[in-house]
């Protein structure tokens, strides 16, 4: 057996289902899962007739370097929300979901033989560590803290580990903070990646929910070392449909695509049609932001009054703080499970979402809220954690 797997953690939910083992919630309750960013929302019609109109493809193979629809989609998408004109040939590639992407993206990265190391947001979805570790290269993880607003500070790498670093990932806007990087945060990092010759992998799942404007993203740089991946899971509200795209510069997804050649985890031709349906269609992702912004209007105010929150940039989680003066103490998993046993709603602890490093645990005394069922569920999940602080 690889013994890389020894290294691996136990996922989040796999902590919460041993947190949670032996409480029984009350039975009177219906379950409310606020612990998984699994968006609720209606898959948008318009997709749904796409799949529909595009079963008789199930007969064939997918193409791994996409669809000419997929590909020419895509770079519409790119042209109208960043205003890149890209060469759909050669920048984009088809991926089984951003999650199975990110981690294939590393394998064929990645430099074992170096000594490598890849930085990565701390907290932090989990198949970055993954990724990092598989590929044969050590995580060094980045705080992402209230104090620098929520963004990753690259100031503490100590100078001796950069020469060694081969891959950064970012996520923007973050999961679980919502914070957003600007084009000064990307061209900082991106002077660094030229200096000590690095690839930047840009996580954006969540670039179209957002609150004000729209985020700059990882394709407005139109920097060579700069590889975005992004999805239908949030902005078209089918985590199901397991469909994303990798962009990048032609020489890095020449090696990207060899690698998928092999790897063979194109989405099949069905799901790439109708993928280019939903790249090519807006109103739909219109709607999905404004149900998003209406719970975070309504709700943060009612968790505010528990948990000290502020409503993030883009997203849809509320990463809201244990207070200290409270009778949790600042324990995110006590918080977690008394809410559950009481009110059978489910909060994700921020510890299980980041790693001790110097010390700390940036997640620690936070939990992860994600607005994904409707209004009406939200206000009643917030309205418990009010009533849990009561008693």
């Amino acid at each position: 057996m690889n013994p890389a797997l020894g290294l691996l953690h136990p996922y989040p939910f796999e902590r919460l289902r041993s947190l949670f083992a032996g409480v029984m919630p009350p039975a009177d309750l219906p379950h409310i899962n606020m612990g998984i960013g699994e968006p609720q929302h209606p898959t948008p019609k318009v997709l749904l007739d796409a799949i529909h109109a595009n079963l008789g493809l199930l007969s064939k193979y997918p193409p791994t370097g996409g669809t000419p629809e997929f590909l020419t989609a895509v770079a519409g998408w790119i042209h109208r929300r960043y205003g890149v004109e890209v060469d759909s040939s050669r920048q984009i590639l088809p991926v089984s979901g951003s999650r199975e992407g990110l981690f294939a993206v590393a394998q064929a990265i990645i430099d074992p033989s170096t000594r490598p190391v890849v930085l990565l947001p701390n907290p932090f979805y989990q198949i970055y560590e993954g990724a990092a570790i598989m590929s044969g290269a050590e995580p060094f993880y980045v705080p992402t803290v209230a104090g620098t607003q929520f963004l990753p500070d690259f100031s503490v790498v100590p100078a001796e580990v950069w020469p060694r670093v081969q891959l950064v990932y970012l996520c923007s806007p973050g999961n679980p903070t919502g914070a957003v990087m600007s084009s000064e945060h990307y061209k900082s990092l991106t002077q660094l990646a030229d200096e000590f010759d690095f690839l930047i992998v840009s996580d954006e799942p969540y670039s179209e929910l957002y609150q004000s404007e729209p985020p700059y993203g990882g394709i407005q740089t139109q920097h060579p070392r700069v590889v975005v991946l992004n999805s239908l899971s949030k902005r078209s509200s089918a985590p199901g449909l397991r469909s994303g795209f990798i962009f990048g510069a032609p020489d890095v997804m020449d090696k990207i695509r060899l690698h998928r050649t092999y790897h063979g985890a194109a989405p099949s031709s069905v799901v790439q049609q109708a993928s280019a349906v939903a790249w090519s269609h807006e109103a739909h992702v219109d709607e999905n932001r404004r149900l998003y912004r209406e719970k975070f209007e309504v709700c943060q105010p009612m968790v505010n009054q528990v948990l000290p929150c502020e409503i993030p940039a883009g997203g849809f989680f509320l990463w809201a703080k244990i207070p200290e003066s409270s009778r949790w103490a600042g324990s995110d998993e006590t918080f977690a499970r008394e809410l559950y046993a009481t009110a059978n709603v489910t909060v994700l602890p921020g510890t299980y979402l980041a790693r001790e490093a110097n010390g700390q645990n940036p997640g620690a005394g936070y939990v992860r809220i994600a607005l994904v069922a409707d209004l009406a569920t939200c206000v009643r999940a917030a309205d418990a954690m009010r009533e849990l602080e009561k008693n």
